[in-house]
């Protein structure tokens, strides 16, 4: 059981911290409500659980075997962040689907879990700390991507849910231009310390 307890903790504090996946749930919130932003919610609860459970079965040690994949998938992830910020900030909402009408929706945010550079560090550090060589690593995997799962819902919800109830004070498009430039600026600043690791490697 307190293994279990170790799990959840972990879990909510990587989920609820902020980071690339809150920080666009927040705007998404914001700019088109809860309802419309439920299928983003979705995509990178359910994409970022499939991403813990390919690092338990072993994708993670491709990193190890091959760090120039590793640095490419660094430095693409970290490109396109910044062309998310850059898309956030602009004058319409970038952040929208081609009518315009909805933010990103379940594939996007699912797959987005694959350039998260944050996302990567908490999947390979979770089951680097919570799993064991033996029988019950697979168990392992498993609680902890189940665990990743039911407790990121109700975590990045909350972000959503924050988003939403500012969206009273974005009525007009002054307000609304201002919060996504600071979204924008947050998500940027989300991704310094990959920009720093990938310029100045340790």
């Amino acid at each position: 059981m307190d293994y279990l307890y170790a799990v959840v903790l972990f879990a909510i504090s990587a989920s609820v911290t902020p980071g690339p996946n809150n920080i666009m749930v927040m705007s998404a919130g914001a700019n088109f409500g809860i309802r419309k932003s439920l299928p983003l919610l979705m995509g990178i609860c359910v994409g970022f659980t499939l991403m813990l459970l390919l690092v338990g079965l072993g994708f993670g040690q491709l990193f190890t075997r091959f760090p120039e994949l590793h640095m490419f998938i660094k430095c693409a992830g970290t490109l396109y962040l910044l062309y998310l910020a850059w898309l956030i900030a602009r004058p319409t909402d970038g952040m929208a689907d081609s009518n315009g009408t909805r933010p990103f929706g379940f594939f996007k945010g699912a797959l987005f879990q694959w350039v998260n550079a944050k996302a990567w560090v908490v999947a390979t550090g979770a089951i680097a700390a919570f799993t064991s060589a033996g029988a019950d690593f697979h168990q392992q995997n498993l609680t902890i991507a189940l665990t990743f799962f039911i407790v990121s819902f109700p975590c990045v919800g909350l972000w959503l849910l924050c988003g939403s109830l500012l969206k009273r004070w974005l009525a007009n498009d002054l307000a609304r231009r201002r919060f996504n430039q600071v979204m924008a600026a947050l998500l940027v600043l989300s991704v310094v310390p990959v920009i720093r690791e990938i310029l100045i490697p340790a």
